[in-house]
C-alpha cells in the first residue's frame, strides 16, 4: 500500500469516526432527539459535526478504497 492511499483511508476513519462518536453523544449523552430536533444546544452542536463528518468521512473512505483497488491492480 502507498502511502498516500494510507493516509487517504485513516483521514477517513478519523472523519468518520468523528462523526460516529458526535451523532452517538447526541443520541445518549445530550438528550435525545424527537422529530423537532435534539433537546439540548449541545445536542444540536453535536448533530451539526455528525452531519458534516458522517458524509465527508464516507467520502474520504471511498475514495482511499478505490485507491486501494486501483493500486493492487498496477
Amino acid at each position: 500500500m502507498q502511502s498516500d492511499t494510507r493516509q487517504l483511508l485513516r483521514t477517513g476513519l478519523y472523519i468518520f469516526g468523528t462523526g460516529a462518536f458526535a451523532a452517538a453523544l447526541m443520541l445518549f449523552a445530550f438528550g435525545g432527539v424527537t422529530k423537532a430536533g435534539p433537546h439540548t444546544n449541545s445536542g444540536w452542536l453535536a448533530l451539526m459535526v455528525a452531519m458534516g463528518c458522517l458524509p465527508t468521512g464516507m467520502l474520504t473512505l471511498l475514495l482511499g478504497l478505490a485507491k486501494l483497488l486501483g493500486d493492487r491492480r498496477r
